[in-house]
Formats: C-alpha cells, structure tokens, sequence
C-alpha cells in the first residue's frame, strides 16, 4: 500500500487539449487508449475538450500525445498565457464554421423536406430536384461525419459518426438505386409522407429527405450544443479574464506603466482609485476601499490600510495606494481559484463513468440491432423499403451524445456559477458528499465567530453616561497594543466616534491601564489592578462582570476620579449571519454540532445564540479528528466547515470538507468545498448548488437513458421515421445542455 502511495505522489499530473472528439464514444475511446499505458490514469471529458492525465512509470507527455495521435485525434499541451495576445490573428471559431454549415444545409433541405411531405407540391420532375439540392447537403453538409467515420472504420472503431454516416449514406444510396434502377424516376412519380410501415414497392421509394433532414438536424444539434458548451465554460473565462492587464510599477519613486505578466513577488506597485488591484499583495501605503465581489460576491467595499493583504482582480473603490507583491501568476488566489474550477470541470461522477461504459458498446450494438431489423423485417415478408427504413431508424435514433453530455455540461454551468458566488467545488464526487450529508460540525471560532475579539456590552453604573465612559476608557486603550485593549478601543470608536487624546499613559502587564483623559486619571483593567488604587465594584457592577465572566466574556472595570463607573465585556462576536446560517442548515436536513476548544460555558452561550443544540466543547486541536471520526462510527455522514490549520485534519476526515477560504491555505487544500467569503450562510449556499448540481446531473441521464430505452423499440417497429429520429436526437443533446444551463440562475441566500 505504501508503495502504491508513492509511485502516486510521484506521478505527474498534466492536462491536454484534445482536437476531433464529435461525441462522447470519441472521449471514451481516447479514455481507454490512454489508460491502457503503464502507470496512467487518464479522464477524457467530452465538454471541456480536454484529458486530465496522471502518469509515471517512465511514460511522457509525448508518449500520451502520440498515443492520442494514434487513435485519430488531436492532442497538445496547453500553451502558456502570452503577454501580447492582441497582435496575433484569432483562430477560427468551429461554432462559425459549423453555423454555416448548417445554415447551407438547412437552406437546401428545407425545399427537399417539404416536397417530400406535401404531395400537393410534388410537380412532374420533383424527385430530381430533390435529388440536385440534397446531393449537397449528404456529401458536404454531412462530411464531418464521413471523415470521422472513415477514420474509425481504419481503426477498427465505430462512434456516433459512424451510425449518422451509415444511416444518411444508406438513405441516399437507397434513393439513387431508386431513381436510376428502380421506378421513382419516372415523370409524375408520388409518394405520401408516411411514419409507418407500409406494403409497398421499395424501388417507388425514395429517401432524400431522410438522407438531408437527419444531416440538417443532427447538424443543428452539433451546432447548439457547441454553442451551449461554449456559453457553459463562460463563468471559467470571465474568471479567468478578470485581472488586470496593466500595472503601474514603482522603482526609485518613478512610476512605469508595464504588462501584468511583467510583475514579479516584491515588486511595489500604485492602484488609482478605479483600476484593478494587478496581483496578490499587501498594502504598504495608503487607506482604500476595495471592491471584493469579483472574487468573494461580496458586495460591500473592505476597508484597508498599511499592512493589510490584497487579492488581484480586485477593484480600489477609494483612495489611492501602494501595494507590494506577495504572489503572481498561477500562485494568486484568483488563479487558485479558476484551477479549482477547472479541475472540478474536468472530473466524472461515478454515475456518468457507468453512462461512459454503456456508451462504449453502444455503437456496435446498435449496428447490430439495424442489421436484425432489417433481416427481421425482410424476412417475415415486409417491403424492402419499409425495412430499409426502420433500419436507418435504428440507426439515427440511437445517438448516445445526450449521455456523454450529461455530467459535464451540469458540472461546467455549476461550478462556474459557484466561482461566480466564491463556492469553488473540487470535484464530481463532491456532489455525492452533499446528498448523504445529515450532520455538520461547525468549528466555532472564525467559522460561527468573528475570530477576533470584540466588544459586546457595557454596563455603567446609576447615573453615569455609556457615551462618556466609551469615551474615556476607549482613549486608554487606543494606546494598548492588547487584543482585548484593541477591542476596546475599536468598538468605543464606532460607537462615539474619535477619542480624545490620552496623558500619562501606563501599562501594567496582565493588570491592564490607566492615563490621564480630558484631565480625569482613567484606569480600566481587572479588578485586581482597581484594589491597587483602593477601588471597589460596586454590587450591581460585581454582578455584571461574574455574569459576564460565566458566559466565557471577558470583564474589565473601568473608573475614574476615585470611582468605578461601569464594566465592559469583551468576547469573541457571534457573526451577524450564523444563526440564520443554522435555521438553513436545519432546514437542508442537517443536524448542526458546534466543535470548539473553549471552556462549556463559552460554547454554549454561542450555541443558545445561534439555535445549536448539540455542543462538544474542551477538545484539543489534534482530538478534533477524533471527534469526527466518532461521529461516522455512529452512522452519521458528517460535514466539517473549518478555517484554521487545526481544522485541516478533520476537515480531510469528514465525508464533506468546508473550507472558509478566509482561513488558512492548510484548511482550504483540505477542504471540498471552499467558500471564499467568510459568511456561514455561503456553506448553505455550497450545499444547495451542490445538489442542485447533482439533481441536474441524474436528471440528465434519466433523460437520455429513458429516451435511448423509450425510442430504440419504436425505431425497430417501423414507427419512426428517420427524419423525426433525427430531429428527436438532437433534442436530446440540446434539451440536456439547456438543462445543464439551468443551473446558471441559482440565487444564493447570502446576499449583502
């Protein structure tokens, strides 16, 4: 076992880009090729276009493309981003190309289809006329299909190309046995529209418009689904067109306009207000607020300062600063992120591998199953053409696209919508996690808390005003560097606004303060530091700094000119968004447990405030995986949301990791799920996408498979025409991506 786990981190993981898939039989071919090489695990995805491949063992990336190559596709390694993109010529777009193949084709068609259906329009020579305008469409408008179905014959292989080309081909070649051996030549020769058998001549019969209609439908299909997978992947390029693409760099105080790519780690650069923060970094001068929603959905401005960190692709709201380069390129966190997405895009679920393996032997079942129709029907007696009709039938109306369309397309849509709202999922398999999900272990502090202390109360004593008393002891503390001093200070600034300077200024270390404000000599601090200068509590303050103290807060009295006028309690805050987080969490099916290493009465004053029930408090940061894994072993499956690097443990143990991307780089590459905001509410959200995901995903291949199980009889029995099989088939490629697209108007419950 140990060895297999080395030979796996040894392993090198690259990603291709595959050229000349046309269905999902083509990924699954290349799928097998690659995974048939010593030492690789290969996953084509027929969507993206691309392999995701891990290999070792002495094999290359040249021996992956070759192998690629070998089987009748393309394959190249991505190309690394280029700084002038602009002066190169834009490659051509297939969907163009494909629109206007189709077009032509449907142009041409449109008239053959008609005369074919309304004898009122078939006039003396109407068949040659049909033969001339559908002539192009089966030798040019169906050519992509014939070329691949060439190749695959070489090969020994048969794909979805090789049943369209085989059933318009047949048709085709039917009609001109027809027209120039049989009777449907001569003048005045007419036919009814019929979609079931029927005891005729087949030398009367032609199938032109079987032959152009299929090829303009499944073209029509191709085109659609394109274009949808094109409008799919749009979330992970908007993603990844986010950043800057120009940054002002400060060298020696002169300022230089240069490329982004040009940026290295230590450089300093200036951000206008208005222009994109150009990479990860901190800020050396200057204040600003700066935009998150790109990246976070957040849509109020996040005030910073000297010392505080930036992300890239961020947009400066406010003033103007400096910034210095902490990460660039691929290690910022908006490259971090789309390589999640991208990742998670180019994954299976286990349900779709089952759907990969039946199409792999679909194909030749199904040629096999046209060739029985036809003999079947012959044999017991029926007419030629009729038989010959089910047959093709059989042929179009089997297209296994929808399946290999399935999964991907829904993965593409809903983890570009989740980047879009700053929930990035790791992968297909993530989506069963949610399903089975009953209970979620809420790490307490920075998860359902703010994680930094803060002030939650004040008690004055009779007589004296909150607002001077916030005053007074606020400029104390501003001149504190304490966590609980700075708490202090902050919460008496927003509440009074600026604090008067301060005099005389003193810290006894453990004890707490005291200075000289406005000419009052102030001392806040423990009670112990209070009997120093011979100041007592009074009882109703007693009482509020032991009821404060019970519930895990921190107390300190504040008095000055020889009483005490008031206590302030201090904690770690509740985040305004947890308790409504809970009531959504309950309402998903969840039982909610909150895990922290503070003392009971700490845990459960924020469990009661929250509406957590159940509370497992006093544990160890190394027993936290412990208590997860007790969990499962009572037959729960668990979530874990978690920030720190003491959580990455147990957020790797649950069946579901919840990763607060405000947190630390160990939780979040831990974690399944990364939520980029720290809002509890965005797990609610991670979870509903997630399985709405996974809904859309069952939902897909229920359709395809029903529609393959539901049409194939129907096609065999003669009570199918091949056109409307065709037409069918495309619809069910485009009704599965238009499903898949459904997916992009998830509304999150985390609004600001």
């Amino acid at each position: 076992m140990s060895s297999e786990t080395t030979q796996r981190r040894d392993a090198e993981r690259i990603e291709l880009a595959i050229g000349g898939m046309t269905c999902a039989s083509c990924a699954n071919r290349i799928e097998r090729k690659l995974n048939k090489l010593d030492g690789v695990s290969a996953s084509v995805n027929y969507a993206t276009e691309k392999a995701s491949v891990e290999f070792g063992g002495g094999v290359t990336a040249d021996d992956l493309i070759a192998t690629v190559e070998k089987a009748g596709y393309t394959a190249a390694l991505p190309e690394p981003p280029k700084a002038e993109r602009s002066e190169e010529p834009r490659p051509a777009d297939p969907v163009d190309a494909l629109r206007t193949r189709l077009v032509v084709s449907a142009v041409l068609s449109i008239p053959v289809i008609a005369m074919a259906m309304v004898p009122a329009l078939q006039f003396t020579y109407w068949q040659w006329a049909s033969l001339t305008l559908a002539a192009p469409v089966v030798v040019w408008g169906a050519l992509p299909f014939h070329v691949a179905a060439a190749k695959n014959l070489r090969l020994g292989e048969a794909t979805m190309d090789t049943l369209v080309s085989m059933g318009t081909l047949a048709a085709f070649a039917w009609s001109l046995y027809a027209l120039f051996l049989g009777d449907a030549g001569m003048p005045g020769m007419t036919h009814p529209f019929e979609l079931t058998i029927t005891r005729t001549d087949g030398s009367t019969n032609i199938y032109l418009e079987v032959a152009a209609g299929v090829t303009t439908f499944i073209l029509a299909g191709r085109y659609f689904e394109a274009r949808s997978k094109r409008r799919a992947g749009a979330a992970l390029r908007a993603l990844l067109e986010l950043g800057a693409k120009d940054v002002t760099l400060l060298r020696d105080g002169h300022e230089t306009r240069v490329p982004v790519e040009r940026l290295a780690v230590g450089d300093r650069f200036v951000v206008r207000p208005g222009e994109k923060i150009a990479t990860d970094g901190v800020v050396e001068e200057g204040t600003s607020a700066v935009d998150m929603s790109m990246l976070t959905g957040e849509s109020v401005p996040v005030e910073v300062g000297a010392g505080d960190t930036v992300a890239g692709a961020t947009v400066n709201a406010g003033g103007r600063i400096v910034v210095r380069a902490t990460r660039v390129g691929a290690d910022t966190q908006l490259a971090q992120m789309a390589k999640l997405v991208e990742e998670a895009q180019s994954g299976k679920a286990e349900v779709q591998r089952l759907a990969d393996r039946i199409s792999g032997v679909f194909v030749p079942v199904v040629i096999a199953l046209a060739v029985a129709t036809l003999g079947f029907w012959v044999g017991a007696g029926g007419p030629v053409g009729a038989a010959f009709t089910a047959a093709v039938a059989v042929l179009i109306i089997a297209c296994p696209c929808a399946l290999g369309l399935a999964t991907p397309t829904a993965l593409m849509v809903g983890t570009g919508r989740g980047a879009q709202l700053g929930i990035l999922i790791k992968g297909p398999e993530v989506l069963e996690s949610t399903r089975r999900v009953d209970t979620i272990v809420l790490d307490k502090t920075g998860t359902v808390t703010t994680g930094t202390m803060t002030l939650v109360d004040a008690v004055v004593a009779d007589g004296e005003d909150e607002t001077e008393v916030l005053r007074l002891a606020g400029a104390v503390e501003h001149a504190s560097e304490h966590p609980i001093a700075r708490a202090v200070a902050r919460g008496a600034a927003d509440r009074v606004g600026d604090l008067p300077p301060v005099t005389d200024f003193d810290n006894e270390a453990g004890l707490g303060v005291r200075g000289v404000v406005d000419g009052h000599a102030v001392v806040v601090g423990r009670p112990a530091l209070l009997a120093e200068w011979s100041l007592a509590l009074p009882e109703e303050l007693e009482r509020a700094r032991a009821a404060a103290e019970a519930e895990g807060k921190t107390a300190v009295a504040v008095a000055w000119d020889g009483r005490v006028r008031a206590v302030l309690a201090v904690a770690d805050a509740v985040k305004p968004t947890s308790a409504e987080a809970v009531r959504r969490l309950r309402e998903l099916g969840l039982t909610p447990i909150l895990l922290t290493g503070d003392n009971e009465a700490v845990a459960r004053t924020v469990a009661d405030r929250v509406g957590i029930d159940q509370v497992i408090a006093e544990v160890l940061p190394a027993d936290k995986v412990d208590v997860v894994k007790r969990l499962q072993d009572e037959g729960r499956t668990v979530a874990m949301v978690g920030d720190g690097v003491n959580d990455a443990a147990a957020l790797a143990q649950a069946d579901l990791g919840l990763a607060m991307g405000t947190g630390t780089d160990a939780a979040i590459e831990a974690g399944d799920l990364t939520l980029v905001r720290g809002d509890l509410r965005v797990a609610v959200d991670a979870i509903r996408l997630s399985r709405r995901t996974l809904a859309t995903i069952k939902g897909n291949l229920f359709w395809a498979f029903a529609y393959n199980v539901a049409a194939l009889p129907l096609a065999a029995a003669g009570l199918l025409n091949p056109m409307i099989a065709g037409a069918a088939m495309a619809f069910s490629s485009v009704f599965v991506v238009s499903n898949s697209l459904r997916l992009r108007g998830f509304r999150p419950h985390a609004v600001s």
